[in-house]
């Protein structure tokens, strides 16, 4: 299943997610810091949806209450409850 989440609060403006059986197989951040946001989507690539969520929800950048690592744990929380 592909997903396209629209972010809140970060530089990145969307995340497109493909999962797979509860396992993430591809992340493209749209926007926001290229090199981070390349290396959060190679650190979650084959990961379980769930873990990602754990480990990456509630990261704040710089006060803004949320981050991209952040808006990716929703998005997946997002298709998670479908």
């Amino acid at each position: 299943m592909k997903t396209i989440y629209k972010t809140k609060g970060t530089c990145s403006r969307s995340i497109e997610i493909e999962l797979e059986d509860g396992i993430i197989k591809n992340v493209k951040f749209n926007g926001g810091c290229n090199g981070n946001t390349q290396g959060i989507a190679a650190l979650v690539k084959g990961m379980k949806a769930e873990d990602v969520i754990e480990r990456c929800r509630n990261i704040d950048c710089n006060g803004k209450g949320t981050s991209c690592p952040d808006q990716l744990a929703r998005a997946l929380e997002e298709i998670v409850e479908q």
